[in-house]
């Protein structure tokens, strides 16, 4: 039997059109239900005429069995990382553009979410990337981007899987994108799509110098390493989470695993992995 949740997290983008409008709408809904509702601390500051309770990402993280995210697949990746350390299943509420992983539309989001708390959905577990760089940790849900900083000619950089060398390359930078992450930057470098179920990393050159450096799919329980080398040094690089800048790494090694939780994610019952890329790419479309 699926687990009824009881305590609920909403997180929001933060001063996003119709957010507001629509967290209220999910708050009454809620607590008509009889649930506990949090509403996440950062989003409530850009929350006008409210009375909820609120809480930080990590209070959530400890009193919450599900979070809902309203906003784009951003709102959800940034929610993903900041429940990590938890076993928090999480929904997302699509106020953005493509969203792969928001999918949840606000118009038919009471019905929806009703449904998932009557117990009707479907669960996935989605594989989290741990960055280290210069002894500071971070996590991607979709991808780690390396990428050239302040210079404008190529970097070069050794890559290892799981020890192993793989090959020296010269490119304006280096994917490492989880399954999730195939339609998001991964794609537009002409990676391949790769189902979300599979334990796998896909690696993509960004513009390499070598037209037959092309896109692998390695073992998701793999190490990655990265190693600056040549004449590009830690200072000509910079290390993208998610879309989110680090600090410029401090030393040539870049070292990513996958993360000892994976990321539960909520979709409806009717849910489809191929119809979300039929509709969110076009497929359908026959051409005129």
């Amino acid at each position: 039997m699926k687990e009824k949740f009881r305590s609920i997290g909403l997180i929001g983008k933060h001063g996003g059109s119709g957010i507001s409008k629509t967290i209220l709408s999910l708050n009454e809904f809620l607590v008509s239900r009889g649930l506990k509702v949090l509403l996440e601390s950062n989003t409530a500051q850009h929350l006008d005429g409210h009375s909820m309770q609120t809480a930080t990402m990590s209070e959530i993280g400890e009193s919450c069995d599900l979070a809902i995210a309203v906003g784009g697949d951003g709102t959800l990746l940034q929610s993903a990382c900041g429940l990590a350390e938890y076993n928090v299943a999480l929904l997302g509420v699509n106020m953005g553009r493509l969203g792969f992983l928001t999918d949840i539309s606000p118009f038919g989001m009471v019905d929806a979410v009703g449904d998932i708390l009557d117990g009707e959905y479907i669960e996935e577990k989605r594989t989290l990337l741990e960055v280290e760089v210069a002894g500071k940790t971070f996590k991607a849900l979709n991808d780690v981007v390396i990428h050239k900083w302040n210079i404008a000619r190529m970097i070069e950089f050794d890559t290892y899987v799981g020890g192993q060398f793989v090959n020296n390359q010269r490119s304006d930078g280096f994917i490492v994108s989880t399954p999730t992450g195939s339609t998001a930057y991964n794609l537009s470098c002409a990676g391949p799509l790769v189902h979300p179920n599979l334990n796998a990393n896909i690696l993509v050159p960004i513009c390499p110098h070598s037209l037959s450096n092309r896109p692998i799919v390695v073992d998701g329980d793999a190490e990655i390493k990265i190693v600056v080398c040549g004449h590009t040094t830690h200072r000509d690089i910079q290390v993208t989470c998610d879309g989110m800048a680090t600090s410029p790494p401090m030393d040539n090694t870049i070292v990513i695993n996958k993360h000892s939780n994976p990321i539960r994610l909520i979709h409806p019952k009717d849910h489809n992995h191929f119809n979300t890329l039929r509709v969110k790419l076009g497929w359908s479309d026959n051409p005129v």
